[in-house]
């Protein structure tokens, strides 16, 4: 008796267990979803604010176009590399050059934002050739990982497309040589002789 009630002890022990274990996954998914759109609702906030500043004319309006510029180029090819990384192992290197990449891309935002609520438009405009420059930098090596990602998965696209082809022919010409099934039935039962009888009267 005392061995059955272990038993269904450990069995309810393992239920509850089981229970807190999948709430917990639970807990997390939906915490890391409500993240993810918390983070996709700013960007989105964020992205338009300067669209709209972007209008401006003069050094403001290029300080809102510089971080725009920053910001797509550099989140583009963070989604880009994320989303192959998974078939590709290889990008993880990539990922690792982009999160440094980012550092300056953060530290540059942040110096475009306060120069946004700079009054001294001279000041401003004395540092626009510098942050267009590095600004410049940053896009195109983030740029330049993301097309490397694409051209990169292209390729094996290709070589995939080329190799399933190879295969396709093969096996097209396989299955173009058959015997007739009549030919095949005339043929069952026919002895080693037989054949040879048959080839030496044709």
């Amino acid at each position: 008796m005392e061995a059955v009630l272990t038993v269904i002890v450990l069995f309810l022990l393992a239920l509850f267990t089981l229970g807190v274990i999948a709430t917990v996954k639970t807990v997390r998914a939906v915490r890391r979803g409500v993240e993810r759109t918390g983070v996709q609702a700013r960007r989105v906030v964020t992205e338009t604010t300067l669209r709209a500043k972007r209008a401006q004319p003069g050094a403001f309006g290029e300080l809102a176009s510089m971080r725009l510029s920053l910001r797509q180029s550099v989140i583009g090819t963070r989604e880009a590399l994320e989303a192959s990384v998974a078939g590709d192992p290889s990008l993880k290197e990539a990922l690792g050059l982009l999160e440094r990449l980012r550092e300056h891309a953060h530290a540059l935002d942040d110096e475009l934002r306060v120069l946004e609520r700079e009054p001294d438009r001279a000041r401003v405009s004395a540092r626009l050739p510098e942050l267009r420059e590095r600004t410049e930098r940053v896009t195109h090596s983030a740029d330049s990982l993301r097309w490397a990602a694409q051209d990169r998965a292209r390729q094996f696209a290709d070589d995939e497309l080329a190799a399933l082809g190879r295969q396709i022919e093969l096996e097209a010409g396989a299955l173009r040589h058959w015997v007739p099934a009549e030919g095949t039935r005339a043929l069952e039962g026919e002895t080693p002789l037989d054949a040879e009888e048959r080839r030496g009267r044709a």
